[in-house]
Order: C-alpha cells, then structure tokens, then sequence
C-alpha cells in the first residue's frame, strides 16, 4: 500500500482536528486561542491541495474530506466566534465598563448575572448565518465546474480568516475598537451573501512560477505583506478587502477589454 497518497488526506484530518479545538476554544470563551488555530487550520488547507497536486495523489474522497473539514474550521468556529462576539457586544459594560489602556474590560462570556442586554439576545443567532452560508458555498463549489482554476464567491477559510482576526485585533492592537452589535451584525449578513454572490475571485493557485501569467497574484502577495508587517493584526481584514476588490477590478478590467 502506498502511503503518500494519504499524506494529503492526513494534512486535511490536521485541519479539521484544529477546526474542532477551536469550537472548544471560542465555547470557552478563549477567541484568540481560536483564532490562532483557524490561521494553522488554512495552513494545513493550503498543503493538502498543495500535497496531492504535487505528489500526484488526488481523488474524489480527498475532495469531499476537504470540504468536509472546511465545514467545520471555516464553517461552524467563524459562526461561534462571531456569536461569542455579538453576546460580548451586548453587554452594557462594552460602553460604561472601566477601562485599561484605552480598552473596555469586558466580563467573562459565561457570566449573565446583572446583565442587561441593549438589544434582544436572540439576535446574536445571527451568527450562525455564517456556518449555512458556508454550507451553501462549498456545495456550490463542489459541484460548479467554473470554480477549478477560480473561485465564484468569497472562499470559506478567507470569510473564517475575516471574523476570527476581529479578537486578535481587540486582544492586541493599540488602535481602540468597540465591538458595536449593529456592526457585527452588518458584517455577518454581508460576508454571508458574499460567500454565495456570483463575483469571480482569483485563487492562489500557482501552475508555474512565471510573472506573466501570475502577476495579479504576486502584486496581492506582496501588498499583503506589507500591509501585515506595518498593519499587524489590523491588516488581515484589509488584505480580504483588498482580495475581493482586485478581483473585482480585474474582471471589470477584462470584461471592458473583451468588449473592445
């Protein structure tokens, strides 16, 4: 029996078993711990593509495996962080807590004693829009033969990579943020539609190594980069902003050029 072609199925089991620790990481409260295992999560996402392109090895069932995990990681936690966010925004203490270093000091997810809710608390299951999306989505891209060398709608892990970067940047960057519900809320119905909108979307997939034809991707490469080196933690919405505008451009670019 030969083993490598399981190695890219391997990679994808890394994936989806990091997807289920940081389930138990944002239930717990521990969204920072969450979203670090989601950023491991799209590495090992990458590879096991990656893997099985180059040692030759694809099949069906590493196809199905992969969405399956993606489910999971990039599917359910982002909808669990993104519930654990909207419940730490309805506390009344978001506005009128004491403070520390210019940050609001937010009591513990788990405790509701004297807590008064600026808004009905049903509404944070809006949160789990993303995880039915998300469903939506990889069906689609399972079964859309226009998506093998690109992507139709915002990809799964770029939508986790989005949500799970908002504790990250709470935890850690000097810029002052609330977590304003209305806010939270806008952006799970507005990343959810993205994930099925029909807009064309470059994918990171290098058939070879060349400029010509991999320019697009090597300009949002390199503008990533920068913006992480002097952004930080704030840069990684941005470069999702700056990944659906690209391709955005570049379609419109292309379409004009057909035409003329």
């Amino acid at each position: 029996m030969s083993i490598k072609k399981h190695i890219p199925n391997a990679i994808t089991c890394c994936n989806l078993l990091c997807g289920c620790l940081a389930i138990v990481q944002a239930f717990e409260g521990n969204l920072v711990y969450a979203a670090y295992l989601v950023g491991l999560a799209a590495i090992f996402d990458f590879f096991d593509g990656f893997a099985a392109r180059l040692l030759k090895v694809a099949s069906p069932i590493g196809k199905d495996l992969d969405s399956l995990a993606d489910m999971v990681t990039f599917g359910v936690v982002p909808g669990v962080v993104m519930f654990k966010l909207m419940f730490m925004s309805l506390l009344c203490s978001i506005t009128d807590g004491p403070t520390s270093n210019g940050w609001t000091i937010y009591p513990p997810l788990s405790t509701h004693e004297h807590v008064k809710m600026i808004l009905p608390e049903a509404v944070i299951y809006l949160a789990f829009l993303i995880p039915v999306f998300s469903a939506i989505r990889l069906a689609k891209f399972n079964n859309d033969t226009r998506q093998t060398s690109s992507f139709i709608g915002l990809p799964t892990p770029a939508n986790a990579i989005f949500i799970c970067s908002i504790p990250l940047i709470y935890e850690y960057s000097k810029i002052h943020i609330d977590l304003n519900p209305y806010i939270l809320i806008a952006i799970t119905v507005l990343l959810s539609l993205l994930l099925v909108a029909e807009i064309p979307l470059f994918a990171l997939k290098f058939r070879n190594f060349s400029w010509r034809g991999n320019r697009i991707k090597y300009v949002f490469l390199l503008l990533s980069l920068v913006m992480l080196l002097t952004l930080q933690f704030v840069g990684i919405p941005l470069i999702i902003i700056l990944y659906v505008l690209i391709s955005v451009i570049t379609n419109f670019y292309m379409k004009r050029k057909a035409i003329s």
